[in-house]
């Protein structure tokens, strides 16, 4: 498998800027396609405001989530590299990746690499293949995350919203349906994420904890809960209203909680420092699950 050493990063917004970091940290030969004159660049970074003539290896795409434009940028990749065509990824956290493929030349070297924010500090990126990515090439974009520091996810098929996401929105959609419906509160639903869900993931996971609790009691409470879901097909209309009033969070003063009078880049400072102590706490192995070892056969 040959390995990944060069890397273009097309689109320089907030998280074009951290990924391209870690990349030129880590010795990656690390070029930014921009439309704007760059500036104050860190060191073993190139910008450019055309493609490079020699095709990097791999090239991650940040630009807006519209199809449309994503799908220029994959045109003009190809057109530019007729000869051999890069690995080409996608930055999208939300986009069908088989949608965003067609009317590819070649849509076997397409792939999807989901980084969260910060993407500098954040350990975990999900790599996705595209409908036609051959399994190599994910891991080989794969290795090259982990190269990285990142701790990559891997998943062979494509599906809608990656692998977390789509937790999250389960999660969510369920969250939102109880604060529509009266039954709980945002502060009340965020105390028991942080003060139970999030402590007992941090350390076991989500699937490994049903082992540890045991699989029996969890399976008749599935045959319990599960049928009472909230389950449909749309986006919870309570946000989607919120979202319309230009209630949309931190930024703009409101959302689920007031945020009138905020400085925003300090919430967003401490939101980040907390997690990256966080993470270290865990790295550290203090906070870190117990070594999973097969129990020892009962002396007879």
């Amino acid at each position: 498998m040959q390995a990944i050493r060069t890397v273009l990063i097309y689109g320089y917004g907030v998280m074009g800027r951290g990924v391209a970091a870690t990349f030129a940290q880590s010795g990656f030969t690390t070029i930014v396609r921009s439309r704007r004159k760059l500036s104050g660049l860190p060191a073993n970074l190139v910008a450019v405001e055309r493609l490079p003539k020699d095709p990097p290896d791999l090239v991650i795409e940040f630009v807006p989530e519209e199809a449309r434009v994503k799908q220029a940028v994959y045109a003009e990749i190809e057109a530019a590299y007729p000869g051999g065509a890069p690995l080409v990824a996608s930055g999208t956290s939300g986009l069908d990746l088989v949608e965003l493929a067609r009317g590819m030349k070649h849509p076997e070297r397409f792939l999807g690499v989901h980084y969260f924010m910060p993407a500098d500090t954040a350990p975990v990126v999900e790599v996705m293949a595209g409908l036609a990515t051959a399994r190599a090439d994910v891991d080989r974009v794969a290795d090259a995350l982990r190269r990285t520091g990142k701790e990559p996810v891997v998943l062979y098929k494509p599906i809608v919203g990656f692998l977390v996401n789509r937790l999250q929105h389960a999660i969510l959609h369920e969250a939102y349906y109880l604060i529509e419906a009266g039954v709980a509160s945002a502060e009340d639903i965020d105390h028991a994420a942080r003060r139970m869900l999030a402590p007992r993931m941090c350390l076991n996971g989500l699937i490994q904890q049903k082992d540890i609790s045991g699989l029996k009691i969890h399976a008749d409470a599935q045959r319990s809960i599960v049928p009472k879901l909230f389950h449909n097909a749309t986006p919870n209309p309570m946000l989607q209203d919120m979202v319309r009033r230009g209630e949309t969070g931190l930024s703009a003063g409101k959302g689920f909680y007031d945020w009138s009078g905020c400085d925003v880049e300090a919430v967003r400072k401490q939101a980040s420092s907390q997690l990256a102590r966080l993470l270290e706490f865990l790295r550290t192995g203090i906070g870190a699950p117990a070594p999973r070892t097969r129990p020892k056969a009962a002396a007879r």
